[in-house]
């Protein structure tokens, strides 16, 4: 689920280890940094490109099943767009705030992180309230105590004071309203993250993997109210954000050989394959099933603790990706792709917005029809919407920015002329 993280201020590496600055002496160099970014410049389209993307996919997979449905990566293997959003959230997180900690220190570093946390809390707790606001006119106007029940609400219309603080403290959150506070959580560790992967990447990223592999083994879970748990465990999903981060920090480049080899790229093929094939018994019943000693290893696949059949899927699409689409590919500069790219940049409100047309979607196909032209109609006009809101988002920031540097300008100008006089 933007990334969610601030805009990237320069060119993340492609997981490139960047070097430090040669050293003058012994001393200095043991002294140096581990990690060193380089100059700010241009964005790295491919972040946003699948951002954006990732974010219309959300959209559409939490519309009822419809033809754009079968367009979305969930159809067609183990993972989903969720692996997208979340890496992209741990790479471009560390590539800013990693930055920041690397020339203004610790301290600087994580005041920022927290504000940005904060940012994203306050945004999350307006989208719970409007949210909850449609879902209530909705069912009233309407009659149908239905859509209450089906998007999570009863519990806050029985005893809202008691839901309020529980929504204020993430343990309530209707439904498709997961990936705000998961992203909330794993913000919060980033400080720590970070300071290790200063430290040492490698170790930080083999820790992460320790406490996977320990929620899977005694299933250590977060509690949600009224009970349950989190529909995404933090202690599980935090292995792909903390493998974002490690990418952005060198491991993309200290993989580079591995991610170029033809055996890695056959293994990868083979893989994404044979998920495809598996995908596909569950939407084709006529293909029949799978050996029932294959189905005991391998289901159930679980989204919630991010089961490795899932994670897999998303390394081997990652590494295609990576093996086929350079940085410098020119379709990045597209106009086709505008659109994508220009919600990737604007994800967090983009995101938001994607929730409240997914409510408003399932609501017309219930209301009005539910007819294949109306599902097409209300997914295309949802993307439509979106977009638009990122072009008034952007130009809204341009327009902004540019006023501002005049205003420089000519403050500028003016502080010369009255020197001059």
């Amino acid at each position: 689920m933007t990334s969610i993280a601030d805009p990237v201020a320069g060119t993340p590496l492609e997981g490139a280890k960047a070097t430090c600055a040669p050293a003058t002496s012994d001393a200095a160099a043991a002294s140096a940094p581990a990690i060193a970014f380089p100059a700010a410049g241009e964005r790295e389209l491919r972040l946003d490109l699948f951002r954006g993307l990732a974010l219309w996919l959300i959209f559409i997979d939490h519309l009822p099943p419809n033809i754009l449905t079968w367009f979305t990566i969930r159809n067609y293997g183990f993972s989903d767009a969720t692996e997208i959003f979340i890496f992209i959230s741990g790479y471009t997180a560390a590539f800013v705030y990693g930055r920041a900690m690397l020339q203004a220190g610790v301290v600087v570093a994580t005041a920022r992180i927290l504000r940005r946390v904060w940012q994203i809390y306050v945004a999350h707790v307006f989208l719970f309230t409007i949210f909850l606001a449609e879902i209530s006119y909705v069912a009233t106007s309407f009659e149908n105590p239905l859509y209450s029940e089906e998007m999570g609400i009863m519990d806050f219309l029985k005893q809202p004071d008691v839901t309020i603080v529980q929504a204020l403290l993430l343990r309530f959150r209707p439904v498709n309203m997961d990936v705000l506070p998961l992203y909330i959580v794993l913000m919060l560790f980033l400080p720590l993250i970070l300071w290790l992967m200063k430290w040492k990447a490698d170790v930080t990223l083999a820790l992460s993997a320790l406490i996977y592999v320990l929620t899977w083994h005694f299933d250590w879970y977060l509690t949600a109210y009224p009970n349950g748990f989190w529909f995404f465990n933090p202690l599980a999903w935090q292995l792909l954000f903390v493998f974002g981060a490690w990418c952005a920090m060198g491991g993309a480049q200290r993989m580079s050989r591995l991610l170029s080899s033809p055996v890695t790229m056959w293994i990868c093929f083979v893989y994404l394959f044979a998920a495809f094939c598996v995908a596909l018994t569950w939407s084709v019943p006529q293909l029949g099933r799978l050996p029932r000693i294959v189905e005991q290893w391998m289901y159930p696949i679980d989204k919630t603790d991010l089961d490795v059949l899932r994670f897999a899927h998303f390394l081997a699409l990652a590494a295609i990706t990576v093996r086929f689409l350079p940085r410098d590919w020119p379709g990045l500069k597209s106009p086709w792709l505008r659109p994508l790219i220009l919600c990737g940049q604007h994800s967090l409100e983009i995101f938001c917005l994607g929730v409240f047309l997914a409510f408003a979607g399932h609501f017309v196909l219930a209301e009005v029809s539910g007819g294949a032209a109306m599902h097409l109609l209300v997914s295309i006009s949802g993307i439509l919407i979106m977009w638009g809101m990122a072009w008034v988002i952007s130009w809204y920031k341009h327009s902004a920015d540019k006023g501002a540097s005049k205003t420089k300008s000519a403050a500028g100008n003016a502080d010369m002329a009255g020197g001059g006089a």
